[in-house]
C-alpha cells in the first residue's frame, strides 16, 4: 500500500512501517524555541540536568524585539547566555521572525521532522518538512532525547485548481479554504497541497498557505518539492545533492480529497473574532479602519512586501490611518532598502519597525486602542490578539491591505491593479 507524505517521514524517522493512526518515537532532526517560549524550555533542560542537548536547536529573539519592557529582557539575556553555555545558535534582536530566518538558514530540508515551540511551525511543509508545534516542555523533552512520539495523523488532499482571478493571491487561496473546512474541520491531520494553483507559486505564497493550515486544526501541511522549491534552497547554499525529492506514494490512501475551483474568487477576509468566519469582500459595507498591519510569518516575505508597494507607489496613507510594516527577516529589510520599497512605503506614510512579531502578538509596535479596527495580513484575528481584546482585527492579503490603507476602509484592491 502506497504511503503520504506524513507516513512516509515518521516512518523513516522512526525505523518501523507506519500508517496513518499508528503511534512512534521518533528521532527529530531540528528544534526550536522563541522568545515566548524558550525561558520555559531552558528551565525544563536546567531541571533534567543536561549536559549537552541531543537535537540541533536554535532560538529566535523575535515576539518582543527589541525588548519593550525590562522583564522581557531578562528573557533574553537567559537566551543569549543558555545558547552561549549549550553553543546553540541564536538569532538575536533583528534577525526576523522565526518562520523566515530558520528556513533562510539552509538548516532544514525536505524530508525532516521538525518540532518547534511555536504553533506556526507548520509553515516548513512548504519545504516538504514534517514540521509542527509542540509546548515547551514536549521540545525540552526532544532535547534531552532527540526523540518524540507521534501520532501518525490521517492525510487530506487538497487540490487547488482553475486560473487565478486579479487581485487574489495565496492569502485569499487559504482564507477561502479555511471558511470552507472550518477551524476545526482538520484536526489532527496532514494535509497535502497540490494542483495547477499550487504548482505555479512560488515559495512565498507556499509559505503563506502552510503556515495557515493550523488554523483549520492540521498539524502539518505539504507543499510539492519540485524545482522551484529546489532553486529557492539553493538558492540559499543548499548543495542540491541533499535535498531529497519528497512525495506521496500515487497510490497513497487519503481520508478525503477535496477540490477547490478559485476560477471565481473574491477577495476574501476573515472578520473578528475567528479565523473561519471569512465573507467575499463585495460582502462587507464600508468598514473604516484605524490601523492596516503588513508582516508576519504569514505575509511579511518579500513577493508581499511588493505587491503592498506596488499598490502604495504614489499615493499617501489615508488621514487617521496608522499602516505598520513589518519584514519578516533582515534580509528582506536589505532587499525592500535596495529595491527602493522602503522609499515607497516611508513616502506614503507608512512606519516600518523591526523584523519580527510584534504588532501580530500585541507585544509592542503598535497595540490598538479599545474599539479601534485593525486589517492585517497576519493568521489570527481573536479576541486580544493584538494586544488589546476590546479592539477588532480583519484579515486580508497585503494587496487588501495595502488598498484599505489608502482608502481608510476596506478596499477590494483591484481598483489599484
Amino acid at each position: 500500500m502506497g504511503k503520504t507524505i506524513a507516513e512516509k517521514i515518521l516512518s523513516a524517522h522512526s525505523g518501523k512501517d507506519l500508517i496513518a493512526d499508528d503511534f512512534a518515537v521518533c528521532k527529530v532532526d531540528f528544534t526550536f524555541g522563541q522568545d515566548g517560549t524558550s525561558s520555559i524550555i531552558i528551565d525544563r533542560v536546567k531541571e533534567l540536568s543536561l549536559a549537552s542537548l541531543k537535537t540541533d536547536f536554535c532560538m529566535v529573539i523575535d515576539h518582543s524585539s527589541p525588548s519593550p519592557s525590562e522583564g522581557v529582557s531578562r528573557v533574553h539575556k537567559k537566551m543569549r547566555n543558555f545558547a552561549q553555555e549549550f553553543k546553540a545558535r541564536i538569532f538575536d534582536v533583528g534577525c526576523g521572525v522565526c518562520h523566515q530566518v530558520i528556513p533562510e538558514s539552509g538548516e532544514i530540508l525536505p524530508g525532516d521532522l521538525v518540532l518547534g515551540a511555536d504553533s506556526h511551525t507548520c509553515t516548513y511543509g512548504a519545504l516538504g518538512v514534517f514540521s509542527t508545534g509542540v509546548g515547551s516542555t514536549d521540545l525540552a523533552i526532544a532535547l534531552a532525547t532527540g526523540k518524540n512520539w507521534f501520532k501518525v495523523p490521517q492525510t487530506l488532499k487538497i487540490v487547488v485548481k482553475g486560473k487565478i482571478p486579479k487581485g487574489i493571491f495565496a492569502k485569499d487561496i487559504i482564507l477561502y479554504i479555511i471558511k470552507e473546512i472550518k477551524s476545526d474541520g482538520a484536526t489532527y491531520k496532514a494535509i497535502e497541497f497540490c494542483g495547477e494553483v499550487i504548482d505555479k507559486m512560488d515559495m512565498d505564497a507556499r509559505f503563506t498557505i502552510s503556515n495557515m493550515v493550523v488554523e483549520m486544526g492540521a498539524k502539518a501541511g505539504f507543499m510539492p518539492v519540485d524545482k522551484i522549491t529546489i532553486d529557492w534552497l539553493k538558492e540559499r547554499g543548499v548543495n542540491s545533492e541533499k535535498i531529497k525529492q519528497i512525495s506521496a506514494d500515487k497510490d497513497a490512501v487519503y481520508e478525503k480529497k477535496i477540490e477547490f475551483d478559485i476560477s471565481k474568487l473574491k477577495p476574501q477576509v476573515a472578520i473578528p473574532h475567528s479565523v473561519d468566519t471569512v465573507k467575499d469582500i463585495c460582502e462587507l459595507k464600508r468598514i473604516k479602519i484605524n490601523e492596516a498591519f503588513l508582516g508576519t510569518c504569514t505575509n511579511g516575505r518579500l513577493q508581499d512586501l511588493k505587491i503592498a508597494a506596488k499598490i502604495l507607489k504614489g499615493k499617501k496613507v489615508a488621514p487617521g490611518v496608522k499602516f505598520i510594516i513589518a519584514p519578516s527577516s533582515r534580509d528582506i529589510f536589505l532587499k525592500v532598502l535596495e529595491l527602493g520599497i522602503a522609499d515607497i512605503f516611508v513616502k506614503a506614510g507608512a512606519v516600518i519597525v523591526a523584523p519580527g512579531c510584534g504588532p501580530c502578538v500585541g507585544t509592542h509596535n503598535g497595540v490598538p486602542s479599545d474599539g479601534e479596527i485593525v486589517i492585517s495580513t497576519a493568521n489570527r484575528n481573536f479576541k486580544g490578539r493584538m494586544g488589546n481584546p476590546n479592539a477588532f482585527i480583519y484579515l486580508a492579503s497585503p494587496a487588501t491591505v495595502a488598498a484599505s490603507a489608502i482608502k481608510g476602509y476596506i478596499t477590494d484592491p483591484k481598483i489599484f491593479l
